[in-house]
């Protein structure tokens, strides 16, 4: 296996990592996260304040990880490109599948708006121009590693075309395009503060791009915050997260959370249970930066026998997911 490949393994990973420690506790308060696990150090059953995930065992994916496999999916079988017809249908027919089972665990609020749209006959090419949360961002790792980083206008391309559906705004396609680049970057062996350099630089192209929606600038928020978050003690980081930076599913806080938290440069597992600590949207922001700390570190990144747990609890196996997509990096 080549360093690319293994990086690039290590980011899809990480993504189901963080994505499962933060399982239990999302969109939970940090004082009810306090009371049912106090603050999370490894992989932990749904608790009793838990509603979307009420029951899930620990180890279990949420719809972070799911969506993002569906997205690497389509990519492969479009040759680089997704469909956006082809995506909406496909994202349609997983929310029916997991509303088959009994989970709460559906579209975000962006995603659902566009969906809706669709059914209602909106083209798929147009249902995305109010999406401005963060889904577009969690399931974007596909993208960062199919499509190389050394033309950030052709990645935001790729990106932009992978959530013209649900999220063709600024802030959505910055947002996603922050995370793609950082992964992409660090499969190809960046550093991390030089991964975190490409994501703010993305970033700025992709708020430039699709629907113009209010809202506070993620290459600059996320420039501001990896400064100022290495500055705040430990002990007060998780409060400073919640109530500074912000941690619900708007790109412009969730995105900048979980690349603030990378910038912090500490070990990459306790990163991501810190992120699992926060409260709000613990799930996803745990993902993205488990996706991008995994790119930057590769396989050292996860602690042994991690990414097997995730892998044998949820019956998937990320190899086979990762392969296609790295084929698919140098045509584009």
């Amino acid at each position: 296996m080549t360093a690319q490949h293994d990086h690039a393994l290590a980011a899809f990973r990480g993504l189901a990592i963080g994505d499962a420690l933060g399982m239990p506790t999302q969109s939970m308060s940090l004082r009810e996260i306090r009371e049912d696990h106090g603050r999370i150090a490894g992989f932990v059953d749904a608790g009793p304040h838990q509603r979307i995930a009420h029951g899930m065992p620990a180890a279990s994916i949420t719809d972070d990880t799911e969506q993002a496999v569906l997205v690497a999916r389509l990519l492969v079988e479009g040759e680089g490109r997704l469909d956006p017809t082809r995506f909406a249908e496909a994202l349609i027919d997983w929310e029916r599948g997991m509303a088959a089972k009994g989970s709460l665990d559906l579209l975000g609020p962006s995603t659902k708006t566009a969906v809706q749209r669709i059914l209602d006959g909106v083209p798929a090419s147009e249902a995305g121009s109010t999406g401005t949360t963060n889904g577009a961002a969690m399931r974007i790792t596909p993208v960062g590693i199919s499509t190389r980083a050394d033309d950030l206008d052709a990645l935001v391309d790729a990106v932009q075309d992978a959530s013209r559906v649900t999220h063709d705004t600024g802030l959505g396609i910055g947002g996603a395009a922050a995370i793609a680049a950082a992964v992409s970057a660090g499969v190809d062996g960046a550093t991390r503060d030089e991964a975190l350099d490409v994501a703010v630089a993305a970033a700025r192209i992709g708020e430039h791009r699709g629907h113009w929606i209010a809202g506070a600038s993620i290459a600059d928020k996320t420039a501001w915050a990896r400064g100022y978050l290495p500055t705040v003690p430990a002990a007060d980081r998780i409060d400073v997260i919640d109530g500074v930076i912000g941690t619900s599913v708007a790109s412009q806080e969730s995105v900048v959370a979980a690349l603030a938290l990378v910038s912090l440069g500490l070990d990459p597992w306790e990163t991501l249970c810190t992120a699992a600590s926060t409260g709000g949207d613990t799930d996803t922001i745990a993902a993205m930066a488990g996706a991008v700390l995994g790119a930057v570190h590769g396989p050292s990144a996860w602690p042994d026998g991690a990414a097997e747990r995730v892998e044998r609890v949820n019956d998937i196996r990320f190899a086979d997911v990762v392969a296609p997509l790295l084929a698919l990096r140098g045509t584009h």
